[in-house]
This record gives C-alpha cells, structure tokens and sequence, in this order.
C-alpha cells in the first residue's frame, strides 16, 4: 500500500472559459501543489466538485493527475456516493487509473442507518483492492458516521482511515482511541488541525493549502516534535485566511482566491456561483495579510 502523507490538499477542479475541464490546468495545480507543502491530494471530492463532474471526466481527472504525479505523493480519487452498488461500480472502474486510494463520503440525502452505513462502506471495501478512506462530513450529509460505527469499520483492512469534518472533537477522540492501530484520521476542518492533531489525529486534508501549503506543513511537523505552543502560532496566523475560505460554502471561495493570486481555474459550475461582493472582499482582505506559498 502506498503512503498516504498527513498534508493532503482538497484539490479544485480547473474549468475554462467554456465550463470544461481544463485538465491541463488541472495537471499544472497538482504540481503546484506537491511543490508547497502538499504530501497527496484529493481528486474529485467536495472542493473538486464532485457532484457536477460526470463518471467520464472524473476518470479523465484521475488518470491525468497520476500521469503526472510521482510516489511517493498519492493520488486519492473521490469514488463514493449514495448509492452503494454504483459506488462499487465506480470505484472498481477507477482502479484502472492507478489511484493510490480512495475517498468515500457518506452517503447524502437518503439518511441511512448506521448500519446501513457500515454495510455500505464495507461492501465497496470488499470489493475493491485500493485503500480506502472514510468521510464524515454532516454539515453536506445530514447523517453522521458515529464513532462506534468507525470503529468497527476500521476492523476492515483496507479501510485505513477517516477524513474526520463532523467538528466534534469528542467524537474524534472515541475514534483515534478505540480504532484498530495504524488507522489514521485526517481533519476535514482547517481549522480542526491543531486541536485533532494534539488529541492524537494524523493530519488534514486541507483548502487553504492550496495558498498556504508550507505554513500548514510546518504546523503538522512542529506538533509532531512536541512543539505544541510554536505550532499554535501558525494555527493562529492562519485562522483569518481559513475562516475567510468558508465566508460562503467551499469552493466559492477558495477557487475566487486563486484568481485573485494569480492561479486561475475558472468559475464554479452552476448551482454554485463566485462570491458576492461581500464575500469576495472578506477574501481579498484576508490574501492581502497572508503569505502565499503556492508557485504561480
């Protein structure tokens, strides 16, 4: 199994001006990427827009990026969705692209129950070969993972871990302490890094490292050698440019901000919209106070 680093980036997926894919953009943000801070990245998940992009472009997507990206940097495609026999469908196809792992969200809208949950993740583990990971995110899904579901989940081998954005540090901690050794939980929060970090967590996967990739992975690694007081610093710092990302709902924000830096992946495909004037001004205002690691 490939490694799979802490400092994972949420990446966007670059339109043009027509609405497309622009997948050499796409190739050219990875690299960029992987050059400030980012360990892997995760393809065609929320931030990517996921539930815009069709079967075909996201296995274009997929394939594009791995072609261009070297290990040991991974590669986790997006691959879950509310229907677990297209989930599996999907996921089987996407093993093709030579992703190193993949991503599987709770499924949305038609509310299972937890066991219905733990059905769900573990019929596409049993049928995929790739590493898996779990996402809770309730704030899009309205039902959450509970952690004695996570827990028993992370029984399965392949299942190596959870993107954690339920926010609920109690939760997480129940988690981190009854999983099985070795299984890893990432931040789905920027701003939940430090504090899941310091309660046992691996690392995050992130948006604002799109911009401050360096920053976020010299927090990781100053918690990592006990120094907890000098990470908070850079937790701190960050904080503005982080709550300023979700003004209004990733990845408004976060693809106006690379425009306005001077990385532009075009707008965000309808329903979403680029941010009010408001919103666009809490953003600039907060690039204006920070330093940006990606290369333009």
């Amino acid at each position: 199994m490939a490694e799979i680093g802490r400092l994972l980036t949420a990446m966007v997926t670059p339109f043009d001006a027509g609405g497309k894919v622009d997948y050499e953009k796409a190739k050219k943000l990875a690299l960029a990427l992987l050059k400030s801070g980012s360990d892997g990245l995760v393809v065609a998940g929320t931030t990517g827009e996921s539930p815009t992009l069709t079967h075909e472009e996201k296995l274009r997507l997929f394939s594009e990026i791995r072609s261009v990206v070297d290990k040991p940097a991974a590669v986790i495609a997006g691959t879950g969705n509310n229907d677990t026999a297209e989930s599996i469908r999907f996921t089987r196809e996407v093993e093709e692209t030579g992703v190193d792992a993949v991503l599987l969200v709770v499924p949305y809208y038609n509310r299972p129950t937890q066991e219905g949950l733990y059905l769900h993740f573990k019929s596409i583990a049993d049928a995929t070969k790739l590493p898996c990971i779990l996402y809770n995110v309730p704030g899009r899904t309205v039902t959450s993972l509970a952690p004695e579901t996570v827990v028993k989940l992370s029984q399965i081998p392949n299942i190596i871990g959870i993107k954690e954005a339920s926010a609920n540090l109690e939760q997480i901690a129940r988690i981190i302490d009854g999983a099985r050794k070795g299984f890893l939980v990432w931040s789905g929060n920027d701003a939940d890094t430090l504090p899941i970090m310091a309660i046992g967590g691996y690392g995050v996967v992130a948006v604002a490292s799109h911009l401050v990739g360096n920053q976020i992975k010299d927090m990781i690694n100053l918690v990592l050698a006990g120094r907890v007081t000098e990470a908070a610093i850079i937790h701190r710092k960050l904080l503005p440019l982080v709550n300023a990302l979700f003004v209004i709902p990733n990845p408004m924000p976060i693809k106006y901000a690379l425009g306005v830096v001077g990385f532009d992946v075009g707008k965000p495909r309808l329903p979403l919209t680029e941010p009010d004037e408001k919103s666009a001004g809490v953003i600039r205002s907060a690039l204006r106070n920070c330093q940006i690691d990606l290369s333009i």
